[in-house]
């Protein structure tokens, strides 16, 4: 199906205040990089998308506008019903200017200063960096490695839950960085346990729609209505820049209170309208599109997979169940500590010209580990992978 949509086409990001390509030295010293960073793509978002802007450009006036209408609320709740089977209410739904905005005024309003919330580690890095500046603890439940993927382990798992200070679970659904798709037994019994503790669950949802096995939204679970989704089309999508993300907050007062927030508060009343419309124009309309990058994003993870392990079987690299983010595990490879990692980036940087996120950006649990983003054209994969292959030939 992907063959209708040409993701092999390379586009320039240069100059175009792109975070990955024009800012790579922020994190990586030198402006000459091929990065494969942060995780948005390389690629050109959605051809109903492109229409819908360009078609709003040539209106030629962008005033004050709104979010709270049947057009975009219903639109995000049909792609749950229609891609996911989910039942979600739309007057349950808000805006928020991006998900990690959301979760913290969730966050906030749900827990108190110095207080917990229970993430599954290693986790997305500004999970960390937002409980942090927002005087929280973060509880960790590290991920076991089990034949390739990753469980959960369920006694430390309800030990933080049991916490007295421990108010909510935040979770990554699907898990960023290993790639995991939570299970209806799985996600229920989490369920099961925050119930009976009292803790509050908000379900980061944003990798939903690049999941390879089934998807199940938090929702389809709850046992009370204790719980938000929070997303945004933007990873999916490619559309971060246009700004824009949502939440289905399950309790009336919780809601009241988070838009009390976003408008009074913090003056977030009106949205950016060119976010808005992708939105509505991704959910109505983009579904094909979806499908056909879900595919190329399959086939460029599998290549990762074969080329990674003929070049070094002890890698065992498997496709993850979603996110178009390949975690590598190194440490059948001795690079296991934080000198032999340092010592494997300086090369991929110095000599390979290539900036790859190495895993303790996502805690300790990520310690010899690698982060590839290959939401690129696969020739661009192939470079990384070129890379890669040649530096860990001269550390191991």
């Amino acid at each position: 199906m992907h063959d209708i949509y040409d993701f092999d086409r390379v586009v320039d990001r240069h100059g175009t205040y792109c975070t990955q390509w024009d800012y790579v030295a922020d994190r990586f010293g030198h402006a000459d990089l091929l990065p494969f960073t942060i995780s948005d793509m390389d690629f050109e978002t959605a051809p109903c998308i492109r229409q819908t802007l360009a078609a709003r450009l040539e209106h030629g006036v962008f005033g004050y506008s709104r979010w709270n209408h049947d057009d975009f609320k219903g639109a995000v709740s049909n792609w749950f019903a229609s891609r996911y089977g989910a039942s979600l209410e739309p007057e349950t739904l808000v805006y928020g200017p991006s998900v990690i905005y959301v979760i913290a005024q969730l966050v906030s309003l749900w827990s108190a200063p110095g207080e917990g919330v229970l993430v599954h580690t290693p986790a997305y890095d500004a999970f960390g960096n937002m409980l942090v500046a927002n005087d929280r603890v973060l509880l960790p439940c590290p991920l076991k490695k089990t034949e390739g993927s990753y469980q959960i382990d369920w006694a430390c798992f309800e030990q933080q839950a049991a916490r007295p200070d421990c108010r909510i679970l935040l979770l990554c659904s699907p898990h960023n960085p290993t790639g995991r798709v939570w299970t209806r037994d799985e996600l229920g019994k989490m369920a099961a346990i925050c119930q009976r503790h009292g803790v509050k669950v908000i379900s980061d949802d944003i990798h939903m729609d690049v999941s390879f096995a089934r998807y199940l939204p938090w929702s389809e679970v709850a046992p009370d209505d204790g719980w938000a989704l929070v997303s945004s089309g933007s990873k999916s999508f490619n559309i971060p820049a246009l700004g824009g993300a949502y939440a289905f907050i399950a309790n009336a007062a919780a809601r009241a209170a988070y838009l009390q927030r976003l408008k009074a508060a913090h003056g977030l009343s009106s949205p950016p309208i060119l976010g808005v419309l992708a939105h509505i124009s991704a959910y109505r309309d983009g579904a094909a599109w979806l499908d056909a990058l879900k595919s190329y994003l399959h086939s460029s993870l599998a290549h990762v997979a074969t080329r990674l392990n003929a070049a070094f079987p002890a890698i065992d690299y498997r496709v993850p169940e979603g996110t178009y983010l390949a975690w590598i595990d190194l440490r059948g490879l001795g690079i296991d500590t934080t000198e032999r990692m340092n010592e494997l980036q300086t090369l991929l940087v110095e000599k390979y010209r290539v900036a790859i996120m190495r895993g303790d950006t996502y805690g300790p649990e990520g310690s010899g580990y690698i982060r590839l983003n290959v939401g690129c054209p696969r020739s661009k994969v192939d470079q990384g992978l070129d890379a890669l292959i040649g530096a860990l030939g001269e550390v191991v």
